[in-house]
């Protein structure tokens, strides 16, 4: 049951990935990849949650991993991350590729951070 629930999470956060990219990159210009940041920051807000749920109210293994791994694993992506860095250094420059390198390490602890001090609220 648990590797359905995987499976199910991972089948929502693909599409929902590319919907939210598609959609940030549509109301923006420019060659800054919008799209992924905004995607892996409410990944990691989402995860945030995920982790602070299971460590302050008990959630059990099923929800976390059809959220945490499933849904979070195929929502985030790490390598559309990397490729638009490295299309960044050869189309809009270095001093752009850092900006996202940094901005999304920065902003993806931040929404981790928060969303695990949301769940330690309540």
């Amino acid at each position: 049951m648990l590797v359905a629930w995987l499976i199910v999470g991972g089948a929502v956060g693909a599409p929902a990935r590319y919907i939210l990219d598609g959609v940030v990159q549509d109301r923006v210009a420019g060659v800054f990849p919008w799209g992924t940041f905004a995607v892996n920051a409410t990944g990691a807000l989402v995860l945030g949650v995920v982790t602070g749920l299971a460590l302050y109210h008990g959630l059990g293994p099923l929800p976390k991993t059809a959220v945490g791994t499933g849904f979070c694993g195929a929502y985030t992506t790490f390598s559309t991350f990397s490729f638009e860095t490295l299309r960044l250094v050869e189309d809009g420059g270095p001093g752009l590729a850092a900006a996202h390198v940094l901005g999304s390490v920065l902003v993806g602890l931040g929404a981790a951070a928060i969303g695990l001090a949301l769940t330690a609220a309540i």
